[in-house]
């Protein structure tokens, strides 16, 4: 008897979280379906998630960076939904009592949602504030079906939900809903894809024909070793660490690029325009500042694009105008010294990626490549805009964030093969892996086993100065554990430095490690 009226007591509870879980999730799909319907609306959840980014501590960025890699995006968005749902489910409880505070509950996340969309210069004020007010109505309504009710005719003094739904009513109702939430949200996220595909003619784009061209590698460039990355890293596999949650897809019919700011003429750029400026290509290697020591954000590709230089000449650019600040469509931005562009390093606004439009995680339909500069000073991707300005006059994205606003990319060095904790046979054994400085290239690059002397490694021809370059280190493996170390050399005789420091303010030092056995 005492368990029956235990559950009697603990299913109108029960049964009141699972409604503003439900009423939450019913929530989101509709806004997902709501925003799917076209390009210019806002889907709460990305805007939600993109202010958690903004607004994120530098200590939780970190995180989750080292945790997750590049899937820090999908795991924010899984949050942010889970964190919803368990909110939505606070908020059906609150509602057995108190519904008007429990809508009011659904009514501040849809203010939180128009807030956060709005703040996106994508979306206007009233896109952001209509796909809001649907998505607070929904929840509102489903929480009202499924947990507010009124009491029985003969209790009509008191507030308080006398009778719950039957279980098997609210079930069905349910479980429908919750059909319906995913229905909606793999509905909208199918419309958006499909919509912004008709939108974009990526596939229709002809790259022009560059007016200097960069050479393939040779086999003596390439020095091939199984299980060694691509010289050349596929467009796919490059690494992608940015702020974007949905990668903008920007119709290049209506894209303009704006050079503003400290210029004597001010103008802009259409990508048809771009496109019919002189292009050259360039291998250039691109690494995020957040790449530990050994890490794989980096990558090495040939660019295709406009000299950033000739952009500038033909604004103008006026004495005093130190900075040179990227804008993206979604509003991220960069800085970087204006010298820069004219210190003879081929800074480019790239329109190609390894002999095809830029794809769009990679900033379609234009984007900065500068050697020499970690990324988040330097690449925008998606850009709109570029703009002159004084180096104590803007503070770009990353800057307050603690992060340091001169970030030339350092010597680096990593060790490929052998693998971290592999077991090797006796005998004639590589390691081989990549060294890169860009804009300095790389000299010499070292190997240590154990306490052994450093020995010279052999390497492959370089593709430029501002491409990593393959190494191999030819060694004979001997019964026992063992640890291998790599340093690499530049092209002005300065080697890495050993001293161990994390990536925060301005990129990770030390000597990447890597131990194995020999069996």
């Amino acid at each position: 008897m005492k368990r029956l009226i235990s559950k009697a007591r603990t299913w109108p509870v029960l049964q009141s979280a699972l409604g503003g879980l439900i009423a939450s999730a019913a929530a989101l799909g509709a806004s997902e379906l709501v925003a799917g319907f076209s390009s210019g609306l806002p889907s709460m959840l990305l805007a939600v998630g993109k202010l958690v980014i903004d607004y994120s501590p530098p200590a939780m960025e970190d995180f989750a960076i080292n945790v997750f890699g590049t899937n820090d995006k999908l795991a924010l968005i899984v949050g942010t939904i889970i964190l919803s749902l368990v909110i939505g489910a606070l908020l059906g409880i609150l509602a057995m009592r108190f519904y008007v505070l429990a809508g009011a509950g659904f009514a501040a996340f849809g203010a939180l949602g128009a807030f956060s969309a709005i703040r996106d210069p994508v979306y206007g004020p009233a896109a952001s504030v209509f796909v809001a007010a649907v998505t607070a109505a929904v929840g509102i309504i489903v929480l009202g079906w499924l947990v507010f009710r009124r009491p029985r005719p003969t209790d009509r003094e008191s507030y308080a939900p006398q009778t719950p739904m039957p279980r098997r009513t609210f079930l069905y109702r349910g479980g429908g809903l919750v059909a319906l939430a995913i229905g909606f949200a793999a509905a909208g996220r199918a419309l958006a894809e499909r919509g912004k595909a008709v939108i974009l003619s990526r596939e229709e784009v002809v790259l022009p024909r560059p007016s200097e061209f960069v050479d393939p590698p040779s086999p003596d460039k390439a020095m091939d070793v199984p299980g060694l990355d691509p010289l050349i890293t596929p467009n796919d596999d490059f690494y992608r660490i940015d702020t974007a949650l949905s990668i903008p897809k920007v119709d290049p019919d209506s894209w303009r690029l704006n050079v503003t700011g400290m210029v004597d003429r001010p103008y802009e750029l259409t990508f048809e325009d771009l496109l019919g400026m002189e292009t050259i290509e360039r291998y250039v290697t691109l690494s995020c500042v957040s790449n530990d020591v050994g890490g794989d954000l980096v990558g090495n590709a040939k660019w295709l694009g406009v000299p950033l230089r000739t952009i500038l000449n033909r604004a103008g650019v006026q004495e005093g105008a130190t900075q040179i600040v990227g804008r993206s469509v979604d509003d991220f931005t960069v800085g970087f010294r204006t010298e820069i562009a004219f210190d003879g390093r081929d800074a480019l606004v790239a329109v190609g990626m390894n002999d095809e439009p830029l794809p769009f995680d990679h900033g379609f339909p234009a984007r900065l490549v500068v050697p020499g500069l970690y990324g988040y000073v330097s690449a925008t991707k998606w850009l709109r805009e570029i703009e002159l300005t004084t180096w104590e006059g803007f503070n770009a994205y990353w800057i307050p964030r603690g992060w340091a606003k001169r970030a030339p990319v350092k010597t680096q060095s990593r060790i490929d093969i052998p693998q971290h904790l592999r077991t090797l046979p006796p005998g004639p054994a590589q390691a081989a892996g990549f060294a890169w400085a860009p804009t300095r290239g790389i000299d010499k690059v070292e190997c240590q086993i154990g306490d052994g002397p450093w020995k010279e490694a052999r390497l492959g021809e370089a593709l430029t100065k501002d491409a990593w370059r393959r190494w191999v280190f030819d060694f004979e493996a001997v019964s026992g554990n063992h640890t291998i170390r790599v340093r690499a050399t530049d092209g002005t005789g300065e080697t890495q430095t050993s001293k161990v420091h994390e990536a925060r303010p301005d990129g990770a030092t030390g000597y990447h490690t890597v131990s194995f056995g020999v069996r």
